[in-house]
């Protein structure tokens, strides 16, 4: 596997930035509108709803758990500190740097934005008893945490594991009913746009340091 900030021509930073707006905005039209609707799901909400709930099962079930313990606060924070400290381990400086960065800043804007929102979760929910419900932190870290190392490693198989994991996560947290819908779709939003834009501010970063490295080494050889 090659060093991520050791790829010579990486794709250009304004497509992602872009993107990132645009899930950013997304995210934030869908507060608006949620925080207005507390305590009523939409139409959506429900009709998925309904559809999971007809449709849950004893190996559904036990499928669905999975990624909820796996994406649960305890071992996300473990998954995120093992990747960190694989990257530091293998000296990849600034890729352990960009994980870093990208997950902190998904659970220091999700956490709170739940609170904010307050958006009341199923009654009937089978994995969580915190009422508040928007995003899904769940969702949110695993498109974080996906979406930054494929970024980072740039491999058709980051960006298809990553992929069926976030959907995996999404269909979990509605099928044990801890989420509506709109709840995963958001997480989904922001997760992927914390982690374009931490991937842009310390990809921006790490280029002018090179450059001004070689600069600064051309001029002492010429």
């Amino acid at each position: 596997m090659q060093q991520p900030d050791e790829r010579p021509d990486l794709s250009r930073l304004t497509p992602l930035i872009v993107a990132a707006a645009a899930a950013l905005v997304a995210i934030i039209l869908l507060w608006i509108v949620t925080s207005v609707r507390r305590d009523q799901p939409f139409p959506v909400d429900v009709w998925w709803h309904d559809l999971m709930q007809a449709n849950q099962t004893d190996a559904g079930l036990v499928l669905a758990w999975i990624p909820g313990h796996i994406g649960g606060p305890v071992l996300a924070a473990v998954t995120g500190l093992v990747v960190f400290a694989t990257l530091l381990i293998l000296r990849w400086w600034w890729a352990a740097i960009t994980v870093a960065a990208a997950l902190v800043l998904c659970i220091a804007i999700a956490a709170p934005l739940a609170a904010v929102v307050a958006r009341i979760r199923p009654e009937d929910s089978l994995a969580e008893v915190v009422p508040t419900s928007f995003p899904s932190g769940h969702v949110a870290f695993a498109a974080a945490l996906t979406t930054i190392l494929a970024l980072l490693f740039r491999h058709w198989l980051w960006w298809v594991l990553g992929a069926v994991w976030v959907i995996w996560m999404c269909w979990s947290r509605t099928y044990l009913a801890a989420h509506w819908l709109t709840d995963v779709i958001a997480g989904v939003f922001l997760g992927v746009a914390v982690a374009i834009l931490a991937w842009a501010i310390v990809e921006t970063i790490r280029r002018r340091r090179v450059a001004k490295a070689e600069s600064t080494a051309e001029q002492e050889n010429g």
